[in-house]
């Protein structure tokens, strides 16, 4: 399977699993919050609202694009800091950033 169509169905897990638990939102955050400089915007957005509103729009884009996907992913180690408290609840979606990560 190429590496783009596996990538589209992990975006996917990743969608269906913020919404499963409860982390998906309706309204996206101002264009304030969005425009920030720092890695995940950790100044102005939740890990969950990064996800939802930074990363997948941005590689459902270079998908839909056939543009090439970046190499080195490496989000699931901010995401079990940030849950750091939270593990056992948010197991499932730690384990489809990993397996992002190396996709």
């Amino acid at each position: 399977m190429p590496r783009s169509q596996q990538m589209a169905e992990l975006l996917q897990q990743l969608e269906t699993e913020l919404k499963n638990q409860n982390l998906w939102q309706t309204e996206q955050p101002n264009e304030q919050a969005l425009a920030s400089t720092l890695p995940f915007c950790v100044d102005t957005l939740s890990m969950a609202q990064w996800l939802q509103f930074v990363f997948l729009p941005i590689m459902q884009d270079l998908i839909e694009q056939r543009r090439e996907l970046p190499e080195a992913i490496a989000i699931s180690p901010m995401a079990e800091e940030v849950y750091r408290h939270e593990l056992t609840q948010r197991a499932p979606l730690i384990q489809i950033l990993r397996t992002i990560d190396v996709c």
